[in-house]
């Protein structure tokens, strides 16, 4: 949620921000009316709780019974007004950075880096910049090399879930293995989460169970829900605590499986496996002092490339304009992958200042040196999406032959250079 002080002293500025985001600008004079609402409630819940007190001690019975049943009715009135005001409160969205490029939707996205020269293959069967095969997607290779069985996967748990074999299983650990070596390296601790948190985390980090954009699986009969990312367990682990100020930052590199429904329709590329139910992933996420957070996300950027440069896959970055921003971030980065056969750049990661949002949804602060308490900045990134990432180094590294090529830096891990038929 935004500071409750700049709704009230600037909502004009808030105004603007939802504007930019395409959020209705309504939700902003509704939490505005409706703080006014729960305030005035709360000042004669007070005021009448200050009398029974006061009765209580002086042993007025009568008065203190008024008052008793005056608070009967006043406090069910507060606690309605309260949970109203925070149903459209934490709708309003986080106010994007100043530098952040204004903009509609993904098609206004800003292009600010390439790196390395997609490869070229030839479709017609003659040479095209030394190749001279026609590429296969990351399926047909998959089903061809014996690794990958979206098959079976349907028939286990339904569409959009699939079995990995042999070097696929192996690839997704090398992975895995590699991005916790080398962010171990950058200071980041490994942490493996659990895949199930409360409805708390992981609403309060973004992800909604409900809705055409459902994300979500919830259990039902409990307050659990499957994760989508290890960015709702690790911002859940310090929820309610104050961390001083000599700590920070506090880095992680998350393991963990991730679950997403991907409700709502998603175009032509949704087959395979760059849009699916489950895969694994190792997610960066930093708490920081709030005049470190921009550093923090250049730092996180950065191992993103570093990751995709060692794995010599050529790649773009986008900076998000603020109509694709979403709620939580102020500020958002996607690396996107080259992918030969759809002849075109497709994400593999992204990186998002969070700014102070999720902290004060979480209840996470700091403490300076000085002794004062503030809400602290929250960020994260992916490092390894072994969906994506897989479906990227099948394409790129596929020889002739039908076989792969594998990556150097995940060759110890393999302990192989090719997966062949």
């Amino acid at each position: 949620m935004i500071d409750i002080q700049l709704l009230r002293d600037d909502p004009e500025k808030v105004k603007k921000g939802a504007v930019d985001k395409h959020f209705d600008p309504v939700l902003v004079d509704k939490a505005l009316e409706l703080d006014e609402k729960r305030r005035s409630l709360l000042q004669d819940v007070e005021k009448l709780r200050a009398l029974r007190n006061k009765y209580a001690k002086s042993k007025d019975i009568a008065q203190g019974k008024q008052v008793k049943q005056k608070l009967q009715k006043s406090e069910p009135e507060l606690e309605k007004a309260e949970k109203e005001f925070n149903e459209v409160f934490m709708q309003v969205p986080n106010l994007p950075l100043a530098q952040v490029p204004v903009g509609k939707d993904e098609k206004e996205n800003v292009e600010v880096k390439r790196w390395g020269e997609p490869r070229k293959f030839s479709t017609k069967g003659g040479p095209a910049s030394g190749w001279d095969f026609e590429p296969k997607d990351h399926l047909e290779l998959g089903k061809t090399l014996g690794i990958l069985d979206f098959e079976t996967g349907a028939k286990v748990s339904g569409s959009q879930f699939y079995f990995l074999y042999g070097d696929g299983a192996l690839l997704e650990l090398a992975l895995v293995s590699y991005a916790m070596e080398l962010l171990s390296k950058e200071g980041f601790l490994p942490v493996i989460t659990p895949d199930l948190a409360k409805s708390r985390y992981y609403l309060g980090t973004g992800y909604m169970p409900k809705g055409d954009e459902a994300q979500t699986y919830t259990i039902e009969g409990e307050d659990l829900g499957l994760i989508a990312t290890a960015e709702v367990t690790l911002a859940g682990k310090h929820a309610d605590e104050v961390i001083p100020e000599d700590k920070l930052p506090l880095k992680y590199v998350g393991y963990s499986h991730c679950f997403r429904k991907e409700a709502g329709a998603y175009g032509k590329y949704s087959k395979g496996m760059y849009r699916v139910h489950q895969f694994t992933k190792a997610e960066m996420f930093i708490y920081c002092k709030p005049e470190e957070s921009e550093q923090m996300h250049e730092h996180i950027l950065a191992m993103e490339e570093k990751i995709y440069q060692e794995l010599g896959l050529p790649y773009r970055v986008l900076e998000m304009c603020t109509g694709d921003l979403g709620a939580m971030a102020a500020r958002k980065f996607d690396v996107e992958a080259w992918m030969p056969t759809r002849g075109e750049y497709g994400e593999v990661t992204s990186t998002s200042n969070c700014t102070d949002y999720q902290a004060r949804n979480l209840n996470i602060r700091l403490r300076r040196r000085d002794g004062k308490n503030e809400f602290l900045h929250m960020l994260n990134g992916t490092a390894i999406a072994t969906s994506r990432t897989p479906l990227a180094i099948l394409e790129n590294y596929q020889e002739a032959d039908g076989s792969v090529v594998i990556p150097e830096v995940l060759r110890k891990w393999m302990g192989k250079e090719k997966i062949v038929v």
